[in-house]
């Protein structure tokens, strides 16, 4: 009698545990489902507001790399939200296991992780002796000054210094939101010293032909060191041989320039997420980005000192087609102009410095893709530093969008223009 009572009473325990399994399994079948939703809801939202106009490389794959990327997006924000990880770091990890898949390490170069004054460098050395002093480059890695890594760009800095001959240091310089300006090119200016004050004795680098280079976040970063040094110059020390740009992001006055109307929803860069980065490398404050957008932000004096050097009619007529003029703003918003005013200094705005600063720039090669909101602002470069008599080498993409060189041999990833942009690179840095 006992026993049986036993296993009725183990009867009714299964089938309660049983029940319990199949809640549970319910529960999180139903949670992974709302989390897919909440995926698939933006991602098919932001694919609407999408536009990958006629001539760009590979529109499908582009379309296909927008939509991961937007996904990794919010789920890092679900996971921000529930306190499980915070979203940038998420977003980092995930594009670096996308981008910086371990390859193998090419065997004509030595690979070196080091410190220069406490700011991690990799340098990339060819390992065939020439019989004289090499040339180098001082690389600064996009990424919207909150994104991107060594890591990121081993596959580019290989190549580079492989195919030119050239010793390259990759910077991993901090990075926003942890440090606003000026940490990241504070960063940039002790490294590029110190490979300047050491590149005879400890690299058999001639300093007299190292450049800096790097792309986006990181041209922006290049050219307003090159002001910042040739403002302060060092009496032991030589300047940079060169500046190499890719598609630079030189200014935050404008973003009613043909290439960003043109451009506005082109992935990987957005014109909206193009203010929003200016805003989280100078103070974090993105509470303004629309008032920036709407062109709120600069008083109309300095609107018109400005003009002479953003005026669209700088801009070659084939890139001008179809872009409006832009509506007349009477007056701005001073609490906005408040908070982005340091954002209108040449060290984040090059493009803004006056003519006898861009008079002492080095030689330049300036990269732009046809597809890029950033387009106009190097070609508004290229046309101030060559009224200034610097010697300017520009090469367009006339089928690439922002970031295309990121993708360079990397797998299914790759686009074609992504390794025409890289030889024009290796090509220019040959002649230094």
């Amino acid at each position: 009698m006992y026993f049986e009572h036993f296993l009725l009473c183990m009867q009714h325990a299964g089938a309660a545990m049983h029940t319990g399994i199949a809640i549970l399994l319910f529960v999180c079948a139903a949670f992974f489902a709302a989390c897919c939703l909440l995926v698939i809801a933006p991602v098919y939202l932001e694919l609407r507001n999408l536009n990958i106009p006629p001539g760009v490389a590979n529109p499908g794959k582009l379309r296909m790399i927008h939509c991961v990327y937007v996904g990794i997006s919010v789920v890092g924000q679900i996971l921000g939200r529930l306190g499980l990880c915070h979203q940038i770091n998420f977003i980092r990890r995930c594009r670096g296991f996308i981008m910086a898949s371990k390859k193998p390490v090419s065997p004509g170069l030595h690979i070196k992780d080091l410190t220069f004054s406490g700011v991690p460098v990799r340098v990339y050395e060819p390992k065939i002796a020439s019989g004289e002093k090499k040339r180098g480059l001082v690389y600064f890695h996009g990424g919207g000054w909150m994104f991107g890594c060594i890591d990121d760009y081993d596959e580019v800095c290989q190549y580079i210094s492989l195919e030119s001959d050239t010793i390259v240091v990759s910077v991993g310089y901090r990075l926003a939101p942890e440090h606003r300006y000026p940490a990241h090119l504070d960063d940039c200016e002790v490294v590029t010293r110190h490979f300047l004050s050491k590149a005879a004795t400890d690299f058999e680098v001639d300093p007299y032909r190292v450049a800096v280079g790097g792309d986006s976040a990181g041209a922006n970063l290049v050219a307003a060191l090159c002001q910042r040094l040739s403002k302060t110059p060092d009496c032991h020390l030589p300047s940079p041989c060169a500046q190499v740009l890719i598609y630079p992001a030189l200014q935050m006055v404008d973003f009613h320039l043909p290439s960003y109307q043109q451009n506005h929803s082109v992935p990987i860069l957005f014109r909206g997420r193009a203010a929003f980065y200016f805003l989280q490398y100078l103070n974090g404050n993105t509470s303004v980005s629309q008032q920036i957008l709407e062109g709120k932000h600069v008083p109309v004096e300095l609107k018109l000192r400005f003009k002479k050097w953003l005026d669209t009619d700088n801009l070659p007529p084939q890139f001008r087609k179809g872009a409006r003029s832009p509506q007349v703003i009477p007056s701005h918003d001073r609490d906005v102009y408040h908070i982005i005013k340091q954002g209108l200094d040449p060290e984040i705005s090059p493009l803004l410095a006056e003519d006898d600063v861009i008079r002492l720039a080095p030689p330049t090669f300036i990269l732009t893709c046809e597809f890029d909101v950033l387009r106009d602002d190097g070609i508004l470069f290229r046309k101030r530093l060559k009224d200034a008599g610097v010697e300017v080498t520009w090469e367009h993409l006339s089928d690439g969008f922002h970031g295309i060189i990121s993708f360079f041999n990397q797998g299914w990833l790759t686009f074609q223009s992504s390794q025409r942009g890289m030889d024009s690179i290796v090509r220019y840095i040959r002649t230094l």
